[in-house]
């Protein structure tokens, strides 16, 4: 078990091979395929395969077949052992001598059992996606969760098709607009309990850590903002993104939060942004 963490830690020691564990982890439970990670992270084809495979032989990553192409995704168990090797097992589960963060998750047996919570929604222009996450949660269930939006990259305004698509379902907009994902990081800010990314491309960045160990997670869908064809397509476009966060946050929504520990919840959580079916 030893060398097993060893070769993990050297493997990560690698600036680079770290930054597609990174990715993946961002991404989980994503399984992306190398093209794209060697995208992404604007790597050679070839040099993405070499990293790739040195994480797959440790472990650290997990890869499958999809017709021609090889699709990875990051093996948790195994980040977790590293984790565990480095912090649990060392300082013998003592949150005294533990870091921080996985001193709180030692003496965190629960999720949090306060009444209310604040979820953010982050996405690339903040003017469809996040806003109509933002907008179905708050109208959903505001009397448990106070609901905010923000973009990587947010447009100026809101997308048109996407403030007719609220206004069609009885929403309010009076007080929607895009916003930046820094409003959400300076210190007087509120302190997210839950944070979304509902697009590939925000997921794909390296955000600042967020204060107080969010929950995360990615429920990653196309941008209707791009859909192309008639405009009866592209309205479509929105319909079907909308229904899909609609079912998404129904599901959240009704997950038993005071019953659930960090690590039960993570996987419900993750659970409904890779189901099919939840998805619509």
């Amino acid at each position: 078990m030893k060398t097993l963490l060893t070769d993990r830690l050297a493997t990560l020691s690698h600036p680079q091979r770290l930054a597609v564990f990174r990715l993946l982890m961002r991404r989980y439970p994503d399984a992306l395929p190398a093209g794209e990670i060697a995208q992404v992270l604007a790597l050679k084809s070839s040099t993405a395969s070499v990293y790739l495979s040195a994480l797959t032989q440790v472990g650290l990553i997990s890869q499958r077949r999809d017709g021609t192409r090889l699709l990875y995704t990051v093996n948790l168990d195994a980040a977790g052992e590293v984790v565990s090797g480095l912090f649990v097992d060392c300082c013998r589960g003592r949150a005294d001598l533990c870091p921080p963060p996985f001193s709180d998750l030692i003496n965190r047996t629960q999720m949090m059992t306060q009444t209310k919570f604040n979820v953010l929604f982050v996405c690339t222009g903040n003017s469809a996606r996040s806003i109509f996450a933002e907008t179905i949660l708050r109208d959903m269930a505001g009397d448990r969760f106070t609901a905010y939006s923000a973009g990587t990259l947010p447009r100026s305004e809101l997308n048109p098709l996407a403030v007719e698509m609220l206004q069609a379902k009885g929403h309010s907009i009076d007080a929607l607009r895009s916003k930046h994902i820094s409003e959400f990081q300076t210190a007087d800010a509120p302190q997210m309990d839950f944070v979304f990314t509902v697009c590939d491309h925000a997921a794909n960045e390296e955000c600042p850590t967020w204060p107080g160990q969010p929950m995360s997670g990615h429920w990653g869908m196309p941008d209707p903002v791009k859909a192309e064809g008639t405009e009866a397509e592209r309205r479509l476009a929105f319909q079907q993104t909308y229904g899909a966060l609609h079912n998404r946050l129904l599901a959240f929504t009704a997950l038993p939060f005071e019953a659930l520990d960090r690590a039960a919840l993570q996987k419900r959580v993750d659970a409904i942004g890779a189901d099919p079916e939840i998805t619509g």
